[in-house]
């Protein structure tokens, strides 16, 4: 697993200037993301779903890896902050004809373009492209190979926030495909960043990387142990689509040790949240009715994905403070 810094994120002040990796961040920069994506999430909630932040900017969804509902909440986002948005289809785009991806990028920065949101399955392509980008062009990494999602990672920290603001009080179970995860990987950078009192990771140690100790994780190869006495519960998918070689020796294997059902969730806290990044393979890491049960926060954290988005793009393209957006700001 590596270990990069990611300095090109920030700018000489230290403001965010692309949005790479959770890893190499301040306290404060995960705050204020924080902060922008509580005072506009009430803007789901208003008549006209609009903004005027982002009116002339131009942001293209740069998906090599196919995801739906990451690009689709991501294209929301950026319609919500009045930007123009541009889907690029890479599987009929020139990069399926010979054409170089720096050759693609140069062409779609003559059109004027403010911002790559870029999805790959090889680790390091966002950081590549945001080191090859024009100077003014913004790089947000929606998923690189094993390595990083950051925005799935502070949405699920903006959720976590809303139901247990202390994260310096909680303690915070991984249970899954710790390996495979760039969720995962975010998601522990960002909670150690903020101070979380414990953050345990849960998985069969096929599913672990070698060096995950090194990433201030407790590690835990049973269920039971795990999840005692946490106050959250993140449920990864098992990512069958990366794996080589027998890591399990079935999924029905997996669901007997690893699955999250009630009775085993019986051992965690009375008020525990169970959270899960999606898309759910219900009967295989989670039962059904935890996934719809009463702790389950999963379609909040589909919800939340908006606001914290958007609280991205108005930080670095728009300037963005933590205040709250007036009620003339309507387009």
């Amino acid at each position: 697993m590596s270990n990069p810094s990611h300095p090109i994120q920030l700018d000489a002040q230290g403001r965010l200037q692309h949005f790479l990796s959770t890893e190499g961040l301040h306290r404060q920069h995960l705050t204020t993301l924080l902060d922008i994506a509580e005072s506009l999430s009430e803007v789901a909630e208003r008549r006209v779903k609009k903004l005027p932040t982002l009116i002339g900017k131009t942001i293209v969804n740069l998906f090599f890896e196919p995801s739906t509902r990451t690009r689709t909440t991501f294209e929301l986002a950026a319609k919500r902050l009045s930007a123009d948005v541009l889907n690029l289809s890479i599987s009929t785009s020139s990069t399926s004809k010979g054409e170089t991806l720096l050759d693609t990028l140069r062409n779609i920065e003559a059109m004027q373009v403010d911002m790559f949101i870029v999805r790959h399955e090889i680790s390091g392509s966002a950081e590549f492209i945001a080191r090859h980008v024009a100077p003014g062009i913004a790089v947000l990494n929606a998923g690189d190979g094993r390595h990083a999602h950051p925005t799935q990672a502070m949405l699920d920290l903006f959720t976590i926030r809303r139901h247990k603001p202390d994260f310096t009080a909680l303690k915070i179970a991984i249970v899954g495909d710790i390996l495979h995860s760039r969720v995962a990987r975010s998601q522990i950078h960002a909670l150690n960043i903020l101070g979380a009192d414990e953050v345990r990771v849960i998985a069969p140690r096929t599913l672990l990387p070698n060096d995950i100790d090194r990433l201030g994780v407790t590690v835990h190869q049973r269920l039971d142990s795990g999840l005692r006495d946490v106050d959250v519960v993140i449920v990864l998918r098992l990512q069958k689509e990366r794996m080589r070689g027998a890591l399990l020796p079935s999924e029905a294997e997996y669901y007997r040790c690893y699955g999250l059902t009630e009775a085993r969730l019986k051992v965690a806290k009375p008020d525990a949240l169970v959270m899960h990044p999606g898309p759910i393979n219900r009967g295989v890491e989670i039962d059904s009715s935890v996934a719809d049960g009463l702790r389950s926060v999963i379609l909040e954290q589909v919800t939340n994905g908006i606001a914290v988005r958007m609280a991205i793009m108005s930080l670095i393209l728009g300037g963005a403070r933590h205040t709250q957006p007036s009620s003339e700001a309507l387009v």
